[in-house]
């Protein structure tokens, strides 16, 4: 797992980077190539931003929230992230479970 980040308009701290790393760790789970992670915290007036760009098994999810505490920003995003995950997670299980349903005929 490979996480990188970037930090606008405010300094590096570790706590967030550690806390960062912890929430998107959960999500490898899901995944069973290494995951990419790109995270970029931001500060716009008195809001904290965290966008998020995560690549993993052939896709690509994107996910950004705001709000005044950065720690919960990022469950917020980290939360969005694994929706996605999962949901895509579903639907191949899906096509592979019922692949090739609709080519069978119906017994008489």
């Amino acid at each position: 797992m490979r996480v990188s980040y970037t930090f606008r308009n405010m300094e590096s701290s570790d706590a967030i980077k550690n806390y960062a790393s912890e929430k998107i760790g959960k999500i490898q789970k899901y995944m069973r190539a290494p995951l990419h992670a790109e995270f970029t915290f931001s500060m716009e007036r008195h809001l904290h931003r965290v966008d998020l760009n995560l690549t993993g098994d052939g896709h690509q999810y994107a996910g950004h929230g705001q709000s005044e505490d950065m720690y919960a920003t990022i469950d917020q995003v980290v939360d969005k992230i694994d929706r996605q995950v999962r949901d895509t997670k579903a639907t191949e299980n899906d096509r592979r479970r019922h692949g090739g349903e609709s080519l069978r005929r119906p017994e008489d």
